[in-house]
């Protein structure tokens, strides 16, 4: 599970990567590498996911699920020097601390 919180950061920051670049034409938005490799780590995620869901509890995979939400901005934050809102750090502490809860 943890393996598919970490390929989700990375194809949501390839993702931001495209968002920000201009295109001359709609079908070059869709159609450049970072969208493309983006989407196919999204089907990585998926495969890890559900190998994951084989041997751990359901409960468990969503309280990790949820560090998607921390993972991302730290992500942004590392690779796009993207800032992170006082309110946005304060749900992720939020969201650890739940987590961890929930896990220990």
């Amino acid at each position: 599970m943890l393996c598919s919180v970490v390929i989700t950061a990375a194809s949501q920051v390839l993702l931001k990567i495209a968002a920000r670049r201009k295109y001359k034409t709609a079908g070059q938005e869709y159609i450049n590498p970072f969208v493309i490799v983006a989407y196919g780590l999204f089907f990585v995620t998926t495969l890890c996911t559900v190998t994951a869901l084989r041997f751990i509890p359901m409960s468990l995979s969503t309280a990790v699920g949820a560090m998607v939400q921390i993972s991302v901005p730290l992500a942004s934050f590392i690779f796009l020097k993207e800032k992170i809102s006082k309110r946005r750090c304060i749900g992720m502490v939020i969201i650890t601390v739940g987590v961890l809860i929930f896990c220990l």
